[in-house]
């Protein structure tokens, strides 16, 4: 039984008590974002085997925190870019790459 003074609470709870610089909860909840996001991972994949071993490191060290919807939005970005770079350098076999991470600094409201 109830006194009428039962409290829900759904979702995400957060209190920031001083500091500076807080970011608080970022999430990528987008339907739209994940499906970008998933389609870069998947061409990141298939062009890791066709560039130099210092451009996939850069991938293979890029791929978790793009994949990460929990990367913070600084890192996020710096791996987007990362990863554009090493596309923009192989030319028109990057070209799928550079256009997908286009497309999610668009949905990140980065660009």
């Amino acid at each position: 039984m109830s006194d009428g003074n039962t409290h829900h609470h759904y979702g995400d709870s957060v209190t920031i008590y001083g500091g500076s610089n807080n970011t608080g909860i970022v999430k990528y909840s987008s339907p739209a974002l994940q499906e970008a996001v998933t389609e870069l991972v998947r061409l990141l994949q298939e062009l890791r085997g066709q560039i130099p071993p210092a451009g996939a490191q850069v991938v293979d060290d890029s791929l978790p925190v793009i994949a990460s919807g929990a990367s913070a939005p600084q890192e996020r970005h710096r791996a987007l870019i990362a990863v554009a770079t090493i596309a923009a350098t192989v030319g028109a076999v990057g070209q799928p790459v550079a256009d997908a991470v286009n497309k999610v600094l668009g949905l990140l409201g980065a660009l």
